[in-house]
C-alpha cells in the first residue's frame, strides 16, 4: 500500500505514511515546519462509572478502516476512537541560510 498525499489550497501538504494497513504517523507540511503526529498507547479511563481508574492495554492506534471512512477513526484493537489515545506531535523547523 502506497502513501497518499493531500493537497490543500493553502500550499499545505498532508502525507500519511504507512506500512501494510496501519497508520504509523502523519505528516503536515506548512510552510517553514513540518509536523508529525502519531497516535500511541489508549487513555479511555474503563472504570470511570466506579470512580476509578483502568485502561485496557492498548499500546498504538490502528485504523479499523480504510482511510477515509468513518472506520478509519476508530481503533482496531481496542474500539475507541482515536481522541483516546495519546496524541505525540513533533515539529521539524526547515530554515535556510545564505550567507553573502
Amino acid at each position: 500500500m502506497k502513501p497518499k498525499e493531500d493537497k490543500n489550497d493553502d500550499n499545505q501538504e498532508a502525507k500519511k505514511v504507512f506500512t501494510g494497513h496501519f497508520v504509523i504517523k502523519e505528516k503536515k507540511k506548512t510552510g517553514l515546519h513540518e509536523e508529525i503526529v502519531k497516535y500511541k498507547e489508549c487513555r479511555k479511563n474503563h472504570a470511570a462509572n466506579l470512580g476509578r481508574y483502568a485502561v485496557d492495554g492498548c499500546c498504538e492506534f490502528m485504523p479499523a478502516g480504510e482511510e477515509g471512512s468513518a472506520a478509519a477513526l476508530s481503533c482496531h484493537a481496542c474500539s475507541c476512537h482515536r481522541n483516546f489515545h495519546k496524541r505525540e506531535t513533533e515539529i521539524e523547523l526547515h530554515l535556510h541560510f545564505s550567507i553573502s
